[in-house]
């Protein structure tokens, strides 16, 4: 009964989003993150390259906003905003990896 709980789980924490060229993409919502009172999506493909390892695996960052009771993943257009969402990513991975040592 355990495994079928965590596969709910897994499946809430799926995304499918439409790219430019129509093509289905799905991701697993790895983590929300809030930066200037914005929440972000940082979200992981489903479907990996077979010679990649987990550790290659690209996060992609997307906008979360809110409407009703769900939410939309928007893509970052600006430069400036998406730069800074990304050094506020990696500043947490870094509080990480010093954590570790």
């Amino acid at each position: 009964m355990e495994n079928n709980e965590n596969n709910i789980e897994l499946e809430d924490r799926l995304i499918e989003t439409i790219d430019e060229n129509g093509n289905v993409i799905t991701f697993e919502l790895y983590d929300i993150v809030e930066v200037d009172e914005q929440e972000y999506a940082l979200l992981l493909p489903t479907e990996q390259d077979e010679d990649s390892d987990d550790e290659d695996a690209e996060i992609v960052l997307m906008r979360l906003s809110k409407n009703g009771d769900d939410y939309l993943f928007e893509t970052i257009e600006d430069d400036e905003e998406f730069n800074k969402v990304a050094a506020y990513v990696e500043s947490l991975d870094e509080d990480i990896e010093e954590d570790e040592e």
